[in-house]
């Protein structure tokens, strides 16, 4: 009641103020006789249910994350979310980049260790030659070596005869893995028992005895891993960031939906001999 009150004292002062425009609006002027003309178009609009219209660019929230499943930021990016967009496509960037540097250097570190291994002299390297020769004279076993010293040791050396005689051999838990083998260049630098295989092996019997060429070679080997590892956690990183980016994809499109609501559409205004139309812009935002 009061609503009404204070609508129709306002529209009695524009009456009364501006009777001047009576002619355009088709007001005569009369106080009395106006206020019912404009009463009665209130009650008219006010009957109207006002559904304010759903957005004519609703965004799909499967799309928006399909859309940052594939490249992470581009569903934020199309639900407008710019920051979060340039957020998610560094990071991406920035993982990407840390996983491709770190595999690459983990490679290099590879062929750096492999390399070490491989040049084998007199007192470097490492040798199937010199660890056969040694379980044959502290293992009292018979490995056939072939005594062309041009061949590589690798090539000199039977590695099912050499297999076999290391499961006989008591303590030795291993048997060594091909040449060229990822297993192989392991073993190598990481237990005891292939210790008479490096040029400056000096424990005689005692296999358990650490060269330096042992330990140097081993350190090449962590900081390879390292590396690996490091790729690896950006790779993990990776597909983490593929995820929580879909899943912000999917909350921005449904609260672009939720919280606006735009339409533009033409309403008309009865007067008392005709109807005007005049355009309406409807907004809701919901906090």
């Amino acid at each position: 009641m009061l609503k009404k009150s204070l609508l129709i004292t306002l529209l009695i002062f524009t009456a009364v103020t501006f009777p001047q425009q009576s002619s355009e609006n088709n007001l005569s002027g009369n106080l009395a006789y106006d206020s019912k003309i404009l009463l009665q178009e209130y009650k008219s609009i006010e009957a109207q249910p006002l559904n304010l219209p759903q957005p004519s660019d609703r965004k799909s929230p499967i799309l928006a994350g399909l859309f940052s499943a594939i490249i992470p930021g581009s569903g934020e990016l199309y639900t407008g979310e710019y920051l979060k967009a340039a957020i998610f496509g560094v990071l991406e960037a920035g993982l990407i980049t840390a996983a491709i540097v770190y595999n690459n250097k983990g490679d290099s570190k590879t062929d750096e260790f492999e390399n070490y291994a491989d040049n084998v002299t007199d007192n470097s390297g490492w040798s199937v030659v010199r660890y056969a020769q040694w379980i044959n004279q502290y293992k009292d076993k018979n490995i056939q070596i072939d005594p062309d010293a041009n061949k590589k040791p690798w090539q000199r050396v039977s590695w099912e005869e050499l297999n076999d005689i290391e499961r006989q051999i008591q303590g030795f838990s291993h048997t060594l893995s091909r040449y060229g083998e990822q297993q192989y260049y392991e073993m190598i630098g990481k237990y005891h028992q292939f210790s008479p295989g490096w040029g400056d092996f000096s424990g005689g019997s005692n296999n358990s005895e650490i060269s330096q060429s042992f330990k140097y070679y081993s350190g090449l080997r962590g900081d390879a891993n390292d590396f690996y590892n490091m790729s690896t956690a950006a790779v993990i990183g990776i597909y983490i960031n593929h995820f929580l980016s879909a899943l912000d994809a999917v909350w921005s499109a449904v609260q672009f939906n939720k919280n606006l609501a735009v339409k533009v559409r033409m309403d008309s205004y009865q007067l008392t001999d005709k109807t005007e139309y005049f355009p309406a812009l409807y907004l809701n935002y919901n906090l």
